[in-house]
């Protein structure tokens, strides 16, 4: 057969209309190319070659020539291989690529998506896994405790890695910045896809999409924003260490988006593990009810497996095939009192669930079966009444396999949790919803920017309702912005795969949306919804930053501007007084790896100061009806803005404005004005000019000139109310409080109480680690305090002491330390 010639025209991607488009107006206008030659009609060519193929198509099939019908329409390629300077194709072909190449025609000249019409019913293909079998978790954890461990073991035992990388090698899957391989921490929360039929294979398929989340204090913005779109959470503890600062702040993280949870106790074969001891933290310093469905068999080095509470069977894994195969043993003799005991508690627990439950278990406490039991804990799991527990030793291959069966068994699916809150695009006063439908109109979150060498920037979303293919247009409704879905990627770690749609439940990126930043409302746009927004911690500490030569500012510029659009919790400014940029972030590890990514991805080396503390500013008390006025009235059209407000603390809640106008006295459009002048004077306190905070402006009174009044007048005087309000109303500094925990050998406690007291610390309580590892002390230190702290434990101790720290709240200054922050701000 002799070789067909090549196609005229490249296989159709999603950008191909655009380009269409774009030469068909060049075309029109007679435009050039560079070559002086007029540009030849890109569409009509795309059609003729269409309506050719479809006569190709129909006349092969007539000869029931499947191949050539096949290569017709461009949907199957003969393999070609060359034999002395020939092409031969091979024609075995099924008779199904006929049925195929015709289904694939289509009429000339038809679009390639029809005119929106609000009555038309659009078919999708089903989806593949129904979205009752769809878990969206995250696994989070204190730094250390195992949580990428645990992600690849996942990895490796749902088939989607053959080898399992281990985060002390630097081949972590889900580790794949170079800093996060150099330094053996998580540093980006990345998020991948697995498919899971149960341990014993025995559950019909679930598809879990995984968001892997850091664990340093420093980067506690990624596991904010992965909370706040997943359904369900995997809470990972070390076994010696228990609960500890940063596993507090991710369950505060949890608590506050209502995210479900179970418990894995990890690292059990590590000397001083304790599975009971972890329980107990967690209802002393979480005040959660966490309820052990498995006890382990044995601890340290003697771990070999858990006992399951459910089937009261011991669970043994086995370590040639790393834990692939496993097998159901009797409990060991010297465990069945103790298990019976847990068992009993754990079916108490469930009983509790309902009513009629209660009342069959003290009838008889044996009567609940497996299956009542299973379907009651998740019934209060999905209610956050309870903490499903487990251990294992994700190093050793112990225990994960069953993790997952719990996050089956007991973490919700989309269509468990309640509807998605937000509210009206047009009315922000009426609330809005949308439930986790393919039939509802779509709708979704951008909850993560990240910048891809090869593709540009990516939005990473989570789906709540309806489906979105790639190609769509789709409604920034938070920008209320129309954008057009370029692609869209099933992300897995930095790799990813290009898919046509996606649907409520999914969690994917997407490519083409320049406008979209975190916590934007991806919707449709003859349907737009605003969804609940996304709050993002204040930066705690900052340093400046200065490009060692002058070719590297511009670039220093963009660079900084692209890390800040991709971290909320990172901030850049201008001091206006010394013209240096600013850069402030969560702690010194977030802006040490900020700079690096700097040099790394963009080439600018930069020179950076001293780390400087984030204070923040406040009131004590009330200043009421102070006045400001701003008047300009010296012939011809001028100046004339009066406003009256009221200043009172507000703490922990952060600004808020109330318009008590009574009368029109201030004429209603003027009084966004107000408001406006006053956040802009937020930026900068009276006191050493840094960011006021918890403040409540309640604007009273107020007067205006029929021709001179004008929003920049009232903006003024909003401005300048509030300053004059400020100086009345007593303002203090405040200063980040940190949460510390230091862990030293009990030889040396005398010195470490007497380094936290140096640096103002107060001390909350003490404690024995197990295993006689020393003691491990808690206490509140202001950050200030902090900054070298690292030398000073170390010679205190003779470098055995380690500590931990994350942010805790403001507190006021004392005076003596205020006095000296204010006076070399302002000198």
């Amino acid at each position: 057969m002799a070789a067909q010639p090549a196609d005229p025209l490249p296989r159709r991607d999603p950008d191909h209309v655009d380009r269409a488009r774009d030469h068909r107006r060049q075309e029109s206008a007679g435009a050039p190319d560079d070559g002086g030659r007029r540009l030849p009609d890109v569409a009509s060519g795309a059609r003729r070659h269409r309506r050719a193929r479809h006569i190709r198509a129909r006349h092969c099939t007539r000869r029931n020539n499947c191949a050539a019908a096949a290569r017709a329409v461009g949907r199957f390629r003969a393999r070609r291989m060359t034999d002395s300077g020939r092409a031969n194709f091979s024609s075995s072909f099924s008779s199904t690529a006929c049925e195929i190449a015709l289904s694939a025609s289509f009429s000339p000249g038809r679009p390639s998506r029809p005119a929106y019409d609000p009555n038309h019913q659009e078919v999708h293909v089903p989806r593949k896994t129904p979205i009752e079998r769809y878990r969206n978790i995250g696994i989070s954890a204190h730094i250390d405790a195992g949580k990428t461990t645990t992600t690849e073991r996942i990895l490796f035992y749902t088939g989607v890695s053959h080898k399992i990388g281990e985060v002390h090698d630097g081949a972590a899957t889900m580790d794949w910045m170079e800093q996060e391989q150099e330094r053996g921490i998580t540093i980006t929360s990345a998020a991948t896809t697995a498919f899971w039929k149960g341990m014993a294979g025995n559950y019909p398929e679930h598809r879990i999409n995984i968001i892997d989340t850091p664990g340093h204090v420093d980067f506690t913005i990624e596991v904010e924003r992965s909370m706040r779109v997943l359904d369900g959470a995997c809470m990972v503890y070390d076994s010696v260490g228990g609960v500890q600062p940063q596993s507090e702040t991710v369950w505060r993280q949890a608590n506050k988006y209502k995210v479900p949870r179970i418990a894995f106790v990890n690292k059990m074969d590590r000397v001083g593990a304790d599975f009971v001891r972890v329980q107990r933290q967690i209802g002393e310093r979480l005040k959660g009810i966490a309820v052990p469905i498995q006890i382990p068999v044995g601890a340290e080095d003697h771990f070999q497996g858990v006992v399951d509470l459910g089937k009261m069977k011991a669970i043994v894994w086995d370590d040639e095939s790393q834990g692939v195969k496993f097998s159901y043993e009797e409990i060991p003799a010297t465990l069945v009192e103790l298990a019976h005991e847990w068992r009993e508690k754990m079916v108490e627990a469930a009983a509790e669930a309902s009513e009629d439950l209660l009342e069959k278990y003290l009838h008889d406490h044996e009567s609940l079966t497996e299956d009542e039991i299973k379907g009651a804990l998740r019934k209060r799991t999905i209610a956050n009444e309870i903490v499903p527990m487990l251990c294992g030793s994700a190093f050793k291959n112990k225990g994960v396999q069953a993790m997952l069966d719990a996050v089956i068994d007991y973490l919700p699916s989309p269509v468990d949790v309640p509807a998605i809150l937000g509210h009206d695009f047009v009315d922000p006063e009426k609330p809005a919803e949308r439930h986790p439908s393919d039939d509802e109109p779509f709708s979704a979150l951008a909850f993560k920017i990240m910048t891809d060498p090869f593709v540009g920037q990516l939005i990473f979303f989570r789906v709540y309702s309806g489906v979105v293919e790639s190609g769509d247009t789709v409604l920034n409704a938070t920008k209320d912005k129309k954008e057009r879905l370029g692609r869209i990627l099933q992300m897995h770690a930095n790799e990813r795969t290009e898919i046509k749609e996606v649907r409520a439940g999914d969690i994917a990126a997407a490519v083409g949306l320049k406008e979209a930043t975190t916590g934007d409302t991806l919707c449709d746009p003859t349907k737009p919804i605003i969804l609940e927004k996304m709050e993002f911690p204040e930066p705690v500490i900052s340093q400046a930053v200065e490009p060692k030569t002058k070719a590297d500012q511009e670039k220093m510029g963009l660079a900084l501007n692209r890390l800040a659009q991709e971290d909320p919790s990172f901030r850049v400014q201008t001091d206006e007084e010394s013209g240096q940029t600013i850069i402030s972030g969560m702690g010194e590890l977030h802006l040490e790896i900020l700079v690096d990514r700097m040099k790394r991805e963009v080439g600018v080396e930069a020179t950076v100061g001293k780390p400087q503390v984030a204070y923040r500013e406040t009131v004590r008390t009330t200043a009421s009806d102070v006045e400001g006025k701003f008047v300009k009235q010296s012939g011809g059209r001028g100046q004339y803005g009066h406003a009256v407000i009221t200043l009172e603390p507000n703490p922990g809640k952060g600004y808020e404005f109330l318009d008590e106008i009574k009368g029109g006295v201030i004429p209603r459009e003027f009084i966004p004005a107000v408001d406006k002048g006053i956040t802009e004077t937020l930026k900068s306190g009276v006191l050493a000019g840094y960011p006021v905070v918890d403040v409540k402006v309640h604007l009273t009174f107020g007067s205006y000139h029929d021709v001179d009044s004008n929003e920049n007048a009232f903006r003024m005087a909003g401005s300048m109310a509030f300053k004059e309000a400020m100086r009345r109303a007593k303002p203090v500094l405040l200063e980040p409080m940190m949460a510390v925990e230091v862990e030293t050998p009990e030889d040396f406690m005398g010195n470490v109480m007497g380094d936290l007291s140096s640096r103002r610390g107060i001390v909350q309580g003490m404690e024995d680690i197990a295993g006689g590892g020393g003691k491990l002390v808690r206490a509140e230190v202001p950050l200030a305090e902090m900054f070298g702290s690292s030398t000073s434990l170390r010679s205190a101790t003779q470098g055995r002491a380690t500590y931990t720290m994350e942010f805790k709240h403001y507190a006021e200054t004392p005076t003596n330390v205020s006095e000296g922050v204010i006076s070399a701000k302002t000198k």
